[in-house]
């Protein structure tokens, strides 16, 4: 190389091949720092534009993955619900048999079977509603019919067989209605519906749709927890809730 000849090879990253610089010569120093410079920000900008193109390629293979599996994708969970750990307060229900006693005049005392109408028949008494009331609450009523025909102001009322029914659908072994006369839990009602299917059932997100106040309410239930012995409080269901156990997510 002769003075202030340059004779440099470089490897300029995203090239497909080396880039010979021997031929810039120029016997101003300036003018050939300058050359230098220049072709340094090309590269500079090589490496940019090359690393922009690798996070817009990554960002787009995760946008493809999303609407590839979008199909299959399970909905938002329902929202979690604080765990309902006491039975509900028992009401009386169409189907339910009831004892009603007089202990001030034994003659009234009766046993009936609340019709689907929600009604009993009293003797003497005529008809009387019944469901929907607590027990305490048809013995008030009662005393009120009553009213005229007892010295004692005392009625009892004992509710001797009441059944209910919940369904049980998703990942378990035998879905459909499930029949208690005694409160119920949620995984009482699973294992009443075979138990888990546990090649596919994601125990950890089962839900209970209940009916209340005219709309469908969603309650999410762990009830892997409650089989790890971490959560101890039950959940415990009422007349018609449905019990979904939903299948643990596939990507195929």
């Amino acid at each position: 190389m002769g003075a202030g000849g340059l004779a440099i090879e470089v490897a300029a990253p995203g090239f497909s091949a080396p880039i010979n610089l021997s031929g810039v010569k120029h016997s101003n120093p300036m003018i050939t720092g300058s050359i230098l410079s220049g072709f340094g920000q090309i590269v500079l900008g090589r490496n940019i534009v090359r690393r922009l193109t690798q996070m817009t390629l990554v960002a787009s293979s995760a946008a493809m993955l999303g609407l590839f599996t979008g199909c299959q994708v399970p909905p938002p969970s329902a929202p979690i619900a604080a765990v309902n750990s006491q039975p509900e307060v028992l009401t009386i229900r169409e189907g339910d048999i009831l004892k009603i006693s007089f202990p001030g005049a034994p003659t009234l005392d009766t046993q009936q079977q609340v019709r689907r109408d929600g009604r009993v028949t009293m003797p003497l008494g005529g008809e009387v509603v019944a469901a929907g009331l607590t027990p305490n609450g048809l013995e008030q009523e009662l005393i009120k019919v009553y009213a005229s025909q007892l010295v004692s102001k005392e009625v009892s009322v004992t509710v001797v067989s009441s059944t209910f029914s919940v369904f049980v659908s998703g990942a378990v072994v035998r879905p459909g209605k499930v029949t208690a006369d005694h409160p119920l839990t949620a995984l009482e009602a699973v294992m009443e519906a075979g138990g888990f299917d546990r090649t596919k059932a994601d125990m950890r997100a089962v839900v209970v749709t209940r009916q209340e106040a005219n709309q469908y309410k969603n309650y999410t239930v762990d009830l892997k927890s409650v089989l790890d012995g971490k959560q101890t409080e039950p959940f415990y269901l009422k007349p018609a809730d449905v019990v979904y156990v939903p299948e643990l997510f596939s990507w195929f």
